[in-house]
């Protein structure tokens, strides 16, 4: 079964499919991009904001690894800049160039990820999967069966 394209997508499809770090796009290239108009809140600064719970195109820049700056709403033009790449050592491409590489974006981690890492040490021969209650584990065997947990 094929998986259904939202609304949006299409940009996704775009972005994803760049080899540059900066996607220069005027509000109509991304109309015709999407095969129809952009929305009326388009005139609005926050439509454009990098917040994922914002809509739902926000959500297809951002899965395609870039945010959105120098958003000129009187001008109807914006940049996508991938994610994690400043503005001083990215190359620029315009509406139709297609990427030559399959470049991904490593994901980002919470500056926290890791930092209790040997804080806790187990003795040898700890099973953390075993239940702290024997009794416990015989009930459930008993009333649901000793595979239901499989």
């Amino acid at each position: 079964m094929e998986a259904q394209m939202g609304k949006y997508s299409p940009l996704r499809s775009y972005l994803e499919a760049q080899d540059k770090n900066r996607i220069a796009m005027t509000f109509e290239e991304i109309e015709r991009l999407l095969e129809t108009r952009l929305p009326a809140s388009k005139k609005y600064p926050a439509w454009w904001s990098n917040n994922p719970s914002n809509n739902p195109m926000t959500k297809e820049w951002l899965a395609a690894g870039f945010q959105t700056e120098e958003v000129d709403i009187a001008g109807e033009r914006l940049t996508f800049t991938r994610i994690g790449v400043s503005g001083s050592d990215v190359g620029t491409a315009g509406f139709g160039e297609k990427s030559q590489s399959d470049y991904t974006v490593p994901p980002k981690r919470h500056p926290l990820f890791g930092r209790l890492k040997g804080v806790i040490t187990l003795a040898p021969g700890v099973d953390l999967t075993e239940p702290p209650d024997t009794d416990l584990a015989d009930y459930l065997d008993r009333k649901y069966g000793p595979e239901a947990g499989n």
